[in-house]
This record gives C-alpha cells, sequence and structure tokens, in this order.
C-alpha cells in the first residue's frame, strides 16, 4: 500500500514538472506560431491532431473511449472553455503582447480559480488572506497594464484590449478547471476524455476560423511548422495530459500554482529569444501578481459547515 501511495505521489509531482516547464515555454512557441498562422488555424491543427492521435492510442491500450452523449458533452464544454476560451484566446492576445507579458496576466488563474471553486463547489470559504490575495492582485493587475491605460496611441490601445481579453481567458480556463473537478467520473478515462476535449477544441477552432477566413491566410514557415509540433508534442500531449491528470490527483489551489511558475520561465524565454522588453512596470507588475497567488494558493481551506451548504452542493459533495 506505501508502494502504491509513493509511486502516485511521484507521478503527481512528475506531472506538475511536466506542467510547470511545458507550459512556461509554450508562450514562446506560439508566439513563434502565430507569426504567419492565424490562432484559430493553428489551434484547429494543434487540438484536432493532438485530439485524433490520442483517441486512437487510447483505443489500441483499450482505454474507454465511447461514452454517452451527456459525458461526451461535458468533455466538449470542458474543452471549449480551456482550449478555446483560454488557449485561443491566449493565442489571438499574442498577435498584438508579447509572450512574457501574456504569461503574467494569466497568472491571475488562481484568483478565478478560487472564486468560482467557491460559487460553483461552493464547499470553501473565500479566507482573509485570499481575499487579500484577489486585492493585491487586482493592484499587480493595473500596474502591468498601466503603459497600456495610459497610452493614446491606436496600438496601445489594441495591446490593451489583447490584455483584457487575456483576464477573460484566463476566467473561461478556470471555469472550465472547475467543472472538469465537479463534473469528474470514476467512470471515464482521463486521458481519453482529455482527447475528447482536444478534438471538440479543435473543432471549434476551425469553425472559427471558417468563420474568419483565416485558412487562405496561413503562410506554412518551417520555423511556424516547428512551433505547431512542439505545441503538439510538449504542450498538448504531455503538458496537457498532465494537467488533466493532477486535477483529479490534487486539490485546486495546489493545482493552480503552476500560474506563478509559467510566467517565470515565459518572460525568461520571451527576453532571451525574442528580445521582448522586461521594464519597470512588468518588473513590479509581476511581483506583485506573483505574490498574490502565492497568498491564494498558500491560504488555509476553510470548509463550510453542513448548514451554510446548499442542497445541491450537498449532494455534489456526496
Amino acid at each position: 500500500m506505501n508502494q502504491i501511495q509513493t509511486a502516485s505521489r511521484w507521478s503527481v509531482i512528475l506531472a506538475f514538472g511536466l506542467v510547470y516547464f511545458f507550459w512556461g515555454s509554450t508562450y514562446l512557441a506560439i508566439d513563434v506560431a502565430v507569426e504567419h498562422i492565424p490562432p484559430a488555424v493553428m489551434c484547429g491543427v494543434r487540438f484536432l491532431i493532438a485530439g485524433t492521435f490520442m483517441l486512437v492510442f487510447c483505443g489500441l491500450r483499450g482505454r474507454r473511449i465511447a461514452y454517452p452523449a451527456r459525458q461526451l458533452a461535458q468533455m466538449a464544454a470542458v474543452g471549449v472553455l480551456l482550449l478555446i476560451g483560454g488557449n485561443l484566446t491566449l493565442a489571438y492576445a499574442e498577435t498584438h503582447v508579447g509572450s512574457g507579458l501574456a504569461a503574467l496576466i494569466v497568472a491571475i488563474i488562481p484568483l478565478w480559480f478560487l472564486i468560482l471553486d467557491s460559487l460553483i463547489l461552493g464547499h470553501r470559504h473565500v479566507s482573509k488572506q485570499a481575499k487579500t490575495g484577489l486585492a493585491l492582485g487586482l493592484i499587480g493587475m493595473v500596474i502591468l497594464l498601466w503603459p497600456d491605460l495610459t497610452a493614446s496611441s491606436s496600438f496601445g490601445r489594441v495591446q490593451l484590449w489583447a490584455c483584457l481579453s487575456l483576464v477573460g481567458g484566463a476566467f473561461s480556463w478556470a471555469l472550465g478547471s472547475v467543472l472538469a473537478k465537479k463534473w469528474k467520473s470514476v467512470e471515464v478515462d482521463p486521458f481519453s476524455a482529455t482527447a475528447w476535449q482536444m478534438v471538440a477544441a479543435g473543432l471549434g477552432s476551425f469553425l472559427i476560423a471558417g468563420v474568419f477566413h483565416d485558412f487562405p491566410q496561413a503562410v506554412w514557415t518551417m520555423r511556424g511548422t516547428s512551433a505547431v509540433v512542439y505545441l503538439i508534442m510538449c504542450g498538448s500531449w504531455i503538458g496537457y495530459t498532465a494537467y488533466i491528470f493532477i486535477l483529479n490527483h490534487a486539490s485546486t489551489s495546489k493545482v493552480s500554482t503552476y500560474a506563478y511558475v509559467n510566467p517565470i520561465i515565459a518572460v525568461f524565454l520571451g527576453w532571451l529569444i525574442l528580445h521582448e522588453r522586461v521594464d519597470r512596470y512588468i518588473l513590479a507588475g509581476s511581483a506583485i501578481v506573483i505574490a498574490a497567488v502565492v497568498l491564494v494558493t498558500s491560504a488555509k481551506e476553510e470548509l463550510r459547515t453542513n448548514v451554510e451548504r446548499l442542497p445541491s452542493m450537498e449532494r455534489i459533495a456526496e
């Protein structure tokens, strides 16, 4: 029994490490990929290829891949919220802002986690420390966005809207993650569920690309294609699968710690490879946002009493 627990613990640690490293580097890969490939086309290719190959792999390994329509709909909803609402939004934003800044804004995900976990799962109070972290995170976001908030040029306004879209994308990602935990079932294989999520996101991305006539605009250079291949293998197959694994084996607060490790990697790689600017606003704002995330994720979880829980939340807890 102890050996099983130890193996499980090391599996979780390995999964965290994979998410920390590979997802930190995907911000750079996305920035490179969308230089000549429209974001919706890039995401469609990435997720549809990754999801289809993963479904085939799961089928060949004897894992369950066929599910009732209700469960498939839930997987599709989670995939759309995570990968279209979160990842496609990020890809669009990176056509206007640097990968490092984008990663720092996305670092507010744990703040959304805290709010949505309390509202949807409904079995935890928001502690004073967590509330302090929320307030500090808002201050950090204002500092990060201050140059764009005060910019008078049209390009500055475009950057501002791109940054604000990342806040919405972070909300979508957190909502999808919380719903994935709420809808978790022992009957569902997490790897095949991940594959269906990616297939749904890939089809949805292609639909968006078709609506906006993005396909003729795609230019498949060696640099862009290599970035997409990296995103498929390291971002989707390895990183996303590891993320779904830890969602099912760790608390929400622990899962969200990747949000203050990834930006550090992303900012460093953006500065080193793409020569992105790192000014005083980014340094100060990122320090405050990361401190806010640490406060939120390290806050002691306070469970609601049975009297305080709503009836629907009691059924979920059971």
